[in-house]
């Protein structure tokens, strides 16, 4: 039986330190990051996906804040 694998792919897999995130470089780190994907399909596991939310979340808690928010 093959191994079940989780992957999260989440905005630091899509966006760059330093790119602005435009559709294109996004498609293109995403196209790199799957590479290791098929790979693990191709040795027979079975690969679940899932997305990180680390940088959408990051987004969230940065407009929290700037509204007057507070967290413990």
């Amino acid at each position: 039986m093959a191994d079940t694998i989780l992957v999260a792919l989440g905005g630091n897999a899509m966006i760059k330190a330093g790119q602005r995130g435009e559709i294109d470089e996004q498609m293109s780190n995403l196209n790199n990051s799957l590479a290791g994907v098929i790979e693990l399909i191709r040795q027979g596991h079975q690969v679940m996906l899932t997305h990180g939310n680390g940088l959408q979340v990051g987004h969230m808690l940065i407009r929290a804040e700037a509204a007057g928010c507070r967290f413990a």
